[in-house]
């Protein structure tokens, strides 16, 4: 029996296209009501492809944005009086919801879950977490999922791949994984990128710097602002791509067949 195309299969069939090696985004036209996932483990991850959510949601796609965890470990005591968790999860939270009003998403695609994190600060993968993420899954049927790449030294990044290959690989539909490049990506392979001019970056750069803790935390212990080193990678994945364009987001795709009743 022939399978049926779905917005999903429709549109990686764009994106394989006919030639080898990564495709643009740009070059490619989201199929109509397309629903698109994007799995946050920290408020400010959707920020860092912002020029890629832009070209889905000016395409009408359908975007949920799920923010899986306050990110309380991300900020200075020194940003926040009292500094405590609560209070840092409501300014990173803040900082989320500042940056989406200036994007343009509405808050009733937006979700801050609040999952339950380890010692590490990060996502701690037992059942609340794993209940959650599959009710949020379960009941939006995504065609796309974003969310970040699994090799990188980041255990929450780590920890929500994971639980995303293994919910997707269950599903009763077709699933496309867009898993995004971070600055603590180790490898990645780009089948898929968004490049973007000056003019789009400024554009980025101001959203970004909607993450003041985010950028002060960066300024002190890195010697470089969040928008300054999320933009760097930019560059640097336009200059491995050899292409025109001076930044671009890079993208690993992969198709998850749906499972087989019995």
């Amino acid at each position: 029996m022939t399978a049926t195309v779905t917005p999903c299969t429709e549109f990686l069939l764009q994106l394989r296209g006919a030639n080898e090696g990564p495709q643009s985004l740009a070059d490619l036209s989201p199929p109509p009501a397309l629903r698109l996932l994007v799995l946050a483990p920290h408020p400010d991850d959707f920020d860092e492809v912002a020029v890629t959510m832009k070209h889905f949601f000016e395409s009408a796609a359908d975007i949920t944005l799920a923010v899986l965890t306050g990110g309380a470990s991300g900020v200075l005591d020194s940003f926040v009086t009292p500094a405590t968790d609560a209070r840092k999860i409501e300014v990173r939270e803040t900082e989320q919801t500042n940056a989406l009003s200036f994007f343009g998403l509405p808050p009733d695609h937006v979700v801050f879950l609040r999952l339950p994190v380890s010692d590490d600060g990060e996502l701690r993968l037992g059942p609340d977490a794993r209940d959650a993420l599959a009710a949020l899954f379960d009941g939006l049927a995504p065609d796309i999922v974003i969310l970040p790449h699994g090799d990188d030294t980041n255990a929450g990044h780590r920890r929500t791949f994971v639980t995303f290959r293994q919910m997707a690989a269950t599903a009763r539909k077709h699933v496309l994984g867009l898993y995004q490049r971070d600055p603590k990506t180790i490898s990645i392979r780009i089948d898929a990128y968004l490049p973007f001019d000056e003019s789009e970056s400024q554009w980025k750069r101001q959203m970004l710097r909607f993450h003041r803790s985010q950028q002060e935390r960066n300024l002190e212990q890195r010697g470089s602002g969040l928008d300054d080193r999320i933009l760097e990678l930019n560059a640097r994945t336009a200059a491995e791509l050899q292409i025109d364009d001076s930044y671009a987001e890079g993208f690993q795709v992969e198709l998850f067949q749906p499972r087989r009743g019995r």
